[in-house]
């Protein structure tokens, strides 16, 4: 496959819709939303009319008929104004739509997916628990089977999306049986918001994605329909796999975003900032860490369109996923620093937007499959085993 990136017309109007959309919308307000950990929902109203929730979906499940690489530009866009706003709709097409859409049954399509691509409602997906993050096999909460219901117990953490006000759905993976040698058959079960026996916690204290919503769970008798699973019983494993393949595409667009926003922020302080009669951005220093940042930040790029490319094609993925995930996280923690360090004591103010994107860089190398996991798999790629 030829490795050109460029921009299809539809592709480049999008993202050129979606700059505008985080410069003139997203940017007046969300400094004070952060500082105040409120979740953005006007904004996440508005990306709803502006159909981004529905991006990767078919128009007949109220969808705009687009594709991963849609979906990935728009989070780029985002995220290069802020990251929280992006998370929000990363998580809620990603984790909430998405598993719906590529196992659900035509009855759980038809009921949620519209709701969730007009962005009235936003799913969530319960995978972490305190026991259980990279070793998703280890989990311990449970569904058993008690006439024609589901009783789930047990808890869920680091859930993004999962208590706001329009959240409408989680969809939990837990034990439902055990194989012949005893390992856990593990699936996926739609659990509806205000279903007796399902809390959902205060939100997290957090360093930064400080307007996201982000919450544990817990799950005590809870009793959904049998016809709540998603896709094949004991296939939730399989199902989270692949969830996490195409979403650290996702995220890989958002660190891109990030980085890409801490050279914007930087390039501009550079060229305002005077010490020593002149700018700072004329000392040949301040051009270098910034042609350093640019470079990441293009690089990152490449990294996830090509990625992304190879899921639109239907072309296996999963190298090239957990590698431009890899690159672009510790591209973003790399460029925050440097935006932070040219910005100097004002890059520590958080009325400057640096300070957010330097709080919100370092969960980009732990979500979604930490760094070291990426490696495992980059590895695994390669003919090793673990």
């Amino acid at each position: 496959m030829p490795l050109d990136h460029r921009l299809t017309p539809e592709h480049e109007e999008l993202r050129r819709t979606v700059e505008a959309f985080a410069h003139d919308v997203i940017a007046p307000k969300i400094g004070d939303l952060y500082e105040r950990h409120e979740f953005p929902y006007e904004i996440v109203a508005e990306m709803g009319r502006m159909g981004l929730f529905g991006l990767p979906f078919p128009e007949e499940y109220g969808g705009m008929g687009g594709d991963y690489l849609a979906l990935g530009i728009a989070l780029e866009e985002l995220a290069r104004v802020d990251s929280s706003v992006a998370i929000t709709l990363e998580a809620g097409v990603s984790l909430g739509a998405m598993p719906i859409y590529l196992f659900g049954s035509e009855e759980q399509k038809t009921e949620w997916l519209p709701k969730m691509c007009s962005g009235e409602v936003l799913g969530a997906f319960g995978l972490t628990e305190p026991g259980a993050g990279s070793d998703a096999g280890g989990t311990r909460t449970t569904a058993v089977r008690d006439g024609d219901e589901w009783v789930i117990n047990g808890s869920k953490c680091f859930i993004t999306n999962s208590g706001t006000d329009i959240t409408g759905l989680v969809t939990v993976t837990a034990v439902t049986g055990r194989t012949a040698d005893g390992r856990p058959e593990i699936s996926s079960i739609i659990v509806p918001s205000g279903t007796p026996g399902f809390t959902v916690a205060a939100p997290y204290s957090k360093v930064g994605w400080n307007s996201s919503d982000t919450r544990e769970l817990s799950f005590a008798d809870v009793r959904v329909p049998l016809a709540n699973l998603v896709g094949a019983e004991g296939r939730g494993y399989a199902q989270f796999l692949r969830i996490l393949d195409e979403g650290r595409i996702a995220i890989s667009a958002l660190a891109t975003g990030l980085a890409q926003g801490c050279v914007d922020e930087s390039v501009k302080y550079a060229r305002e900032r005077h010490a020593f009669g002149k700018a700072i951005g004329d000392n040949q220093a301040i051009q270098f860490k910034l042609a350093d940042m640019e470079m990441r930040a293009h690089m990152a790029r490449v990294g996830w369109r090509d990625a992304a490319s190879r899921l639109v094609a239907g072309e296996p993925f999963k190298k090239e996923a957990a590698i431009a995930k890899l690159y672009s996280s510790t591209v973003a923690v790399d460029n925050a620093r440097e935006a932070t360090q040219i910005h100097g004591g004002y890059g520590f103010m958080n009325e400057y937007p640096v300070a957010r994107m330097w709080r919100d860089s370092k969960i980009l190398e732990i979500g979604e499959g930490t760094s070291e996991v990426q490696r495992m798999l980059i590895a695994r790629e390669l003919g090793f085993s673990a």
